[in-house]
Formats: structure tokens, sequence, C-alpha cells
């Protein structure tokens, strides 16, 4: 015997006999139930319960799973909304997703089911596709077309079939009805949808575009006080991601992903596939039960295109310059295009140059006019690619939407420099025609207000201002320091007045390359002629911080207390007689002192915010003009579906939907519920993302707490750095450009394709270019490279 068993049965012996009264009760309580029929009760009761459970509960739970199982019964049909709605019997052609999961692509009409079903089997259908058919049925799911069912036909048939559909759908119609009898035990779910046109750029998507090139914060990086606040974003993003991944484990009951909810990103494909495909079925439905022609030859070819004689003269000519003229004009095209590069690669490096590592600021970080050419010059340099990726569309299908993101971008940036060269010609036409008057108000402003106005103030602060009985002689002695600098500067000033009109010119000549540029050197220009009005900031914030600190201190000395620097706390402390009667006197001096030094740096602090305040709106008009969504807004306005914001799912009236009468009213039709699939545009909440993100660190970095703390205890307040605040700008930009061996391959070198055909090319070696033809030249044959490409 176990020995355990044997353990277990000896504490039990113990435990009864020690427990013997208890167990002499419970041998009393069951003769007492007994005798009183309590357990007869109870077992009459346990037995109802057994018999309702297994003769009711248990076979309608078996009659629900059995039901669920064998007729679960949705099915989804995807039907288009161009569909013709003629009496004209007609083959639906499409792809089936699963058994109950089929989406229309077309409607060939006047063609019987068996012979588009060979059609599709030898690719009669997809004759003359200009791409491979490959491309598009990858895209879709790896899936080749079917025949779903019919249309109209005059036959219906008394059995539902899902694997041949038969669907009515007349004038009378507004929505297509499917034959489906009521005992089939399946629901139907039409989905309309309004089929997207690919040569208008128009497509679904289920996430919004991106009309930026990613979160680019980590690679450009940040400056304090930005560090602590990307910090706290992503903390708080991290926070939310884990809040949603709990709230997804708070349910009851957990369903997993049916297969047609996973199939909806290659439905919306597929989807955006269909129009390109149904153009190529409808122009080759004629093959259908037709035995196909013979390709003709390149010989048959040459004369049928060559009439007569004057198309052959056109047609040598067009070959000639395409083999001789165009190679020289690219290559001499991508020479200059490259001696720009290098010209900015040069400058590029200037701009982003740093002395010394102790010292690690460019000269990009420093002028706002240096970040604006470096922006412009990195936009010169991204065009030349991302042009060449556009082009890259024309040798695929259209419906494949990779490039549209990256052609609103190109197009926008185009857009907005164009309208800044536009604006700055207008606004240097009128700065140089007026150039003495603007120079004579810039002179008149500068003079009132960082001149004659400061020192209108300082004299001001200087007697008891407001009424406000200030220490006179720090006052005076302060007021003269600040008049003795104001007075140098302005004498300064004086002897550069007279090249205030060659500035003014200078900036006017400027707007010609874009009205960015002068407001670029105008910021510039407020930087240096404000430059005295932030060297008082400085001072004063200086003298009122140590001011305020040693106060603090000298108050810590009359509670017997010290300031532990080494571990930031305050501890006690002994002080002597002496001590404390000098800290009294000093504590008293300073104190008084206080309110002259407070006015003066209140004065000065409130200038420098001012200048802040107006070099943020002249940065504001330029994030404006640099990055301002305009060809996207165009875009919504005139074609909301090119910038799809995902998809919505609307239920439609049923009952007003149907006019027409059933074709058998004594068969009752399964219930049918029709749903229209609409593509949401992209809200303007997510257009402006990047400018509310940018309001918010501006609000985060001037309104925050912290910056009230630094005003109030004399902390000198930085103003953003550029770095982050031309982040915006810097959104429609790669992180890494493409190199200059890079771009040279680009241009000269073949792209081609994993199957062999090429992408673009200069027009050298016979390979196509943005006019042309295949490999080979027009007629297929090869030619030989000319003695500048080698």
């Amino acid at each position: 015997m176990h020995p355990v068993s044997v353990l277990i049965g000896i504490f039990l012996s113990g435990y009864i006999t020690a427990r013997w009264d208890l167990v002499t009760r419970l041998y009393e309580l069951a003769i007492f139930a007994w005798d009183h029929g309590v357990i007869t009760r109870a077992a009459k009761g346990f037995a109802i319960l057994s018999i309702f459970f297994l003769l009711l509960l248990i076979p309608i739970e078996r009659i629900a799973a059995r039901e669920a199982f064998l007729k679960h019964g949705l099915m989804r049909i995807f039907w288009p909304s161009d569909a013709p709605r003629h009496d004209i019997p007609g083959v639906l052609v499409g792809w089936r997703n699963s058994e109950l999961d089929v989406l229309v692509v077309g409607i060939l009409q006047g063609v019987d089911a068996r012979g588009v079903d060979n059609a599709l089997r030898v690719q009669a259908l997809f004759r003359g596709s200009s791409h491979p058919i490959k491309h598009l049925t990858d895209r879709c799911g790896g899936q080749s077309l079917r025949v779903l069912g019919v249309l109209n036909a005059p036959n219906t048939q008394l059995t539902f079939d899902p694997k041949l559909l038969s669907v009515q759908y007349n004038r009378k119609d507004t929505l297509p009805r499917v034959h489906c009898p009521h005992d089939a035990g399946i629901t139907i779910q039409v989905v309309v949808f309004d089929r997207p046109d690919p040569r208008r750029m128009q497509y679904l998507s289920m996430t919004p575009i991106s009309l930026a090139l990613g979160d680019k914060r980590g690679a450009f990086g940040s400056v304090p006080p930005f560090d602590q606040i990307d910090a706290e974003e992503e903390a708080e993003r991290k926070r939310k991601e884990k809040l949603v991944e709990k709230l997804k484990l708070h349910t009851v009951i957990r369903h997993p992903r049916t297969v047609q909810e996973l199939a909806l990103p290659t439905i919306i494909n597929q989807i955006n596939c269909s129009a390109e495909l149904n153009d190529l079925m409808q122009s080759n439905v004629g093959l259908v039960g037709v035995r196909q022609k013979r390709t003709m030859s390149v010989g048959e070819r040459v004369v049928e295109s060559a009439t007569n004689l004057w198309d052959f003269i056109l047609l040598g000519v067009k070959n000639a310059l395409m083999q001789n003229v165009w190679p020289v004009a690219s290559q001499v095209f991508i020479i200059c295009l490259m001696a720009q590069r290098i010209m900015a690669e040069f400058l590029l490096w200037l701009l982003d140059w740093q002395p010394s590592a102790s010292f690690p600021v460019a000269l990009k970080d420093v002028s706002a006019t240096a970040q604006q050419v470096d922006i412009r010059l990195q936009q010169f340099c991204y065009w030349p690619p991302q042009y060449l990726t556009l082009q890259r569309r024309r040798s695929d299908w259209e419906s494949i939407a990779n490039s549209h993101p990256e052609y609103i971008r190109f197009y926008n940036s185009l857009w907005l420099v164009a309208n800044d060269i536009i604006i700055g010609i207008a606004l240097g036409s009128y700065i140089l025609e007026n150039a003495d008057l603007v120079a004579a108000q810039i002179d008149s402003i500068v003079d009132t207000y960082s001149i004659v106005g400061l020192q209108r103030m300082i004299k001001w602060l200087m007697d008891w201002p407001a009424g406000l009985k200030l220490n006179t002689e720090l006052a005076e002695f302060l007021g003269d320091l600040f008049l003795w600098v104001i007075d140098y500067w302005d004498g300064s000033m004086l002897q550069l007045r007279p090249l205030l009109p060659y500035v003014v010119r200078l900036i006017g000549l400027s707007s010609f390359a874009g009205a960015s540029l002068p407001i670029s050197l105008t910021s510039d220009l407020i930087s240096l002629l404000t430059l005295h009005i932030y060297s008082f900031y400085i001072a004063s914030a200086r003298i009122y911080n140590w001011q305020l600190t040693i106060i603090i201190s000298l108050f810590q000395l009359f509670r017997g207390k010290k300031c532990n620097v080494l571990r930031h706390r305050i501890d006690s402390c002994d002080y002597d007689l002496d001590q404390l009667l000098l800290g009294t006197i000093l504590f008293t001096v300073l104190f008084f002192l206080l309110p002259t030094v407070a006015v003066f740096y209140t004065t000065f602090a409130g200038g420098r915010m001012a200048i802040i305040a107006l070099k943020a709106a002249l940065d504001t008009w330029l994030a404006c003009l640099n990055h301002f969504p305009l060809f996207a807004i165009m875009l919504r306005l005139k074609d909301s579906r090119r910038l799809p914001g995902g998809i919505r799912f609307e239920l439609q009236d049923t009952t007003r939907a149907l006019t027409s009468t059933a074709s058998s009213p004594s068969l009752a039709e399964a219930p049918t519920a029709y749903i229209k699939l609409k593509s949401v545009p992209l809200p303007l909440s997510q257009t402006f993302s990047q400018y509310f993100q940018l309001g918010q660190r501006l609000r985060k970095h001037y309104l925050s707490p912290r910056v009230f703390k630094a005003l109030v205890s004399g902390h000198i307040v930085p103003p953003i750095h550029r770095k982050n605040l031309y982040s915006l700008q810097y959104s429609m930009l790669p992180v890494q450009r493409v190199s200059i061996g890079e771009l040279w391959e680009l241009l000269t070198k073949e792209r081609t394709r994993k199957d062999g055909t090429a992408l673009y090319t200069n027009g050298a070696n016979g390979n196509p270019n943005i006019f042309g033809h295949g490999k080979g030249g027009k007629y297929g044959k090869a030619t030989k490279p000319p003695w500048w490409s080698r």
C-alpha cells in the first residue's frame, strides 16, 4: 500500500476518534432528515431537473449549434454601383474570397457562363493588357477571376447554389435582387460600392493617407527643453497603448476574428483594381467563344502603321530624333543636374558645419535665412528621386496606389514653391520700386521703438513710475548704465544707417527667389537690430536672479536653516550672533532694493517676449509658405476620393430600394440587407495635424508652469530652438537624402523590375523613357549605344 494513503487513513481515523461527538451529531441529523422525507424530496427535485436538462436544454443547444454550423448563413456580395441595369442576360465575373464571400468585378453581357469560364482559363479576356495581369492578382490575394453567377437569367433555379448566383437587376430595381429561397437558411448582405477610377488616382483605404514621411523626431533629434516634452509625449503614448491592450482583455467572451473580417483588406484592394480589370474584360468580351486571331508579326505591324509615305516619313524622323537627339539632350540635362546637385551638397555641408564639438551650433541653427536656404536645397535634392518614383507609376497598373502619397507630396511642394515665387515677385517689385520709402519707414520704426521709446521708458522708470517709490540711487545707476549702452548702440547704428537702403534693395532682390527668403532676412534683421534689448534682458535677469537667490538664502538663516546643495535639502544649522546680525542687515538692504531691480527686469523681459512673439509670427508665416497642405486641400475640394481617410458602411432602406415586383410571388425570398460602402475623405484635423502638434508644443514651451516659474525667478527663458520649430517643415523631406553617386546611378543606369522589364532610363541603349517604347525600341531591335554613353 502506498505510504501516503496509509498516512491519510491514519489521519482520518485519528480525526474521527478525536471528533466523535461531531460524527454522532451528523449521524443523528441524517436519521432525522430521512425520517422527515428531506432526502426523498431532494432526490425528486434533482431527478426532475435532470430530466428537464436532458429532454429540453440539451436538444435546444444541439439544434442551435447544428444550425449555426450548417447554416451560419451570412453571404456577402460586393456589388459595383455602375453595373448595367438592362434586361440583357449577363455573366457575373469576380473574386470568390470564400464560399459565402464574393466580389463582382464586371458583368459580361451577351455571352454564356461556360464560354466566359473558358476565356478566363485561357486568359483571353486579358488580351492586350499593357502590364502583366499577375501584378493585380498578387495584390488581390493571389486568386484568379471566376464566374460567380448569371444576371437576369430567363430560367431561375428553384434551389440556391452559392457557386452560381442568380441575380435580377432591371431598370425598375434600384438595387440588385439575389435569388435565394427562404428555406436555404442564408442571410444575404449586398454591399454596394462606388468603383474608384484609377486614372483619376482614386482609391479606397482603410487607414488615412499619410501626408508626411513619418515620425522623424528621433532622426532629426531635438534640443532642450523639447527633450523632456518628447519624453513625456512618448510615455503618454505608451501608456495609452497599454490601456488599449488591457481593455481588449476586459470582455466576457472573446470572439476570434472571422475569415470575412480578415479578408476586408484584400477586398479593399480588389475594389481598387476592379475598374481596370472590368475595362480590360469589356474590351475583350468579343473574344468569348470566338477563335483568336494570330498575333501579327513585327513586319505586319510596320506595314499596317506606315499606310502611306507621310506616316513613314514622320515615323523615320521621330525614330531619328529618339535615337540621336534625345540621348544627347538627356545626357546634357543630367550633367547640368549633377553639377547643380554638387553645388547644393557643398552648400548644405557649409550650413550644417559645426565649429567644434564643444560648440555644436551650425549656421542653420542660429539664422532663419540659413534655415530657409537649407530647406530649399534639400527639396531640390529630393525632387529628382521623387520624380523618378512617380515616373515608375507608368510602368505598372494605375490601380496600384503605392506612389499616390508621394504624388501628393511632390506636387504640393511644387505648388508651394511656385506660390512662394509668385508672392515673392510681387513683394520684391514693391520693395524695389519703393526702396527709399521702405528704408525710411524701417528706420523710423526701429528708432521709435528700440531707441527713443526705450530711452523714454528707462527715464520714466528712474522717476518713481506709476507712483511706485523705488530706490532713487539704484534706479539712477541702472538707468544711466542702460542709457549709456543705448547711446553707444545708437551711435553705431547711425554709422550703418546709410547702408539701410542697400539692405532693403538686397531684400527686394532676394524676393525673386521666393517670399520666404525676405521673411527670413527680416527675422534675422530683427534679431540684429534688437540685440541690445536682448543684452539688457540677460543682464537684468542675472541681477534679479542673484538678488532673489541671496534673499532666499538669508531667509533660511533667520529660521536656523541652511541649504544643503549636495543633498538638495534644507538642514538645521546654528548661527552666531554676528552672523545673524549681518544676515539681517543684508536681508533688509536687498529686500528693499528688490522692487527697483524687479521693475527694470520686468520691462526688459516684456520687451524680449514681444520680440519672441514677433519672430514666432514670422516663423509661422514661413511654415505656411513651406509646408501648407495646399495641394491636399485642393484635392479634397475637387475630388475627395483621391484623399482617403478610411471607409464607412451605411445601411440602406431595403423596402424603398426594392421597387420592382418579385419574380415568384409565391416563393419567399431570404432576408436581404443592403449596405453602402463609402470612402471617408481625410478630415481637416489630420490634414493640419502637424500644425496642431506644433501649436501644442509651442504652448507647452511658452505657456507652461515651468516658463512662468522661470520668469518669476529670473531664469533665462530661451526661445524655441530652430531644430524643433522647423521639424514641421522637414516632415516632407527624407531623413537621409540620396547621395550624389546614387542619384547618378538612378539617372544613368537601367532600373529593371524583377520580371526584367525596364522602369525608366535616360533614353540610351534603346530602353524605355518618358515617351517611350519597350526594350529594344519600338520595333524590338536592339540599338548600339552612342559613344558618349560609354
